[in-house]
């Protein structure tokens, strides 16, 4: 079954709480909280404070994608703050196995995240130690941009190797998820996709957008 987890990057962040909410009404997974620092991606974002409002509003798991330049020292307040997942971009730490065990010793699942350009062979050494490694499908930095088709492949690549290692390790697709692409993505072998502009840029609003996209992955209503 594939995982749905809306990207609050394109919610109203005015009406955050009740855009939490109505995601996890219409039967979404889990929450993505993107972390962007101006520095790593063209961009500047979300802190531990916002995770801290979707806590207080849902009972989903939340996982944090940071697109941050030197992540380990911010790291604990994430998951002080309530987030269940840190995925970390492997261009952006100079010693991943560390701070995939920092996140492991402070109680939370770790996550890999790879740019379009960066090989899948980055992940090699890290795949044992990793709960979710995730696929970028646009070069990350701001919501709405189109699907990269190359994506698919590497995912197909990426589900082959996770399978003859035997890892239960997770794999996300982020970037461009929408009507059209969502069922490529989980036919590729995704087990999670993340989706902004499909999810809370829709007539309907959030309620609609999560609806639509899990009866396009063959799970209605049904979570």
């Amino acid at each position: 079954m594939t995982k749905l987890a809306p990207s609050i990057l394109a919610a109203d962040l005015a009406r955050l709480g009740e855009e939490v909410s109505a995601c996890e009404q219409a039967g979404a997974d889990r929450i993505h909280i993107d972390v962007m620092d101006n520095h790593f991606v063209p961009n500047l974002t979300m802190g531990p404070q916002t995770v801290a409002a979707c806590r207080r509003s849902t009972r989903l798991p939340l996982e944090v994608h940071l697109m941050i330049m030197e992540p380990d020292s911010i790291i604990p307040a994430f998951i002080d703050a309530g987030a269940e997942t840190v995925t970390i971009h492997v261009e952006a730490s100079r010693q991943l196995h560390r701070t995939v065990a920092t996140v492991h010793r402070l109680g939370a699942r770790a996550g890999a995240a790879l740019n379009p350009a960066t090989p899948l062979s980055w992940l090699d050494e890290l795949l044992p130690d990793l709960d979710l490694a995730l696929v970028m499908s646009v070069d990350p930095g701001f919501g709405g941009q189109a699907f990269l088709p190359q994506a698919l492949d590497r995912v197909r690549r990426l589900r082959r190797r996770l399978d003859e290692i035997g890892s239960a390790c997770e794999v996300e697709v982020d970037g461009g998820v929408d009507r059209a692409t969502a069922a490529a993505c989980a036919a590729a072998g995704a087990d999670v996709l993340v989706a902004g502009s499909a999810v809370f840029g829709v007539p309907g609003g959030a309620a609609c957008g999560v609806a639509c996209l899990l009866e396009l992955l063959g799970r209605g209503q049904a979570r």
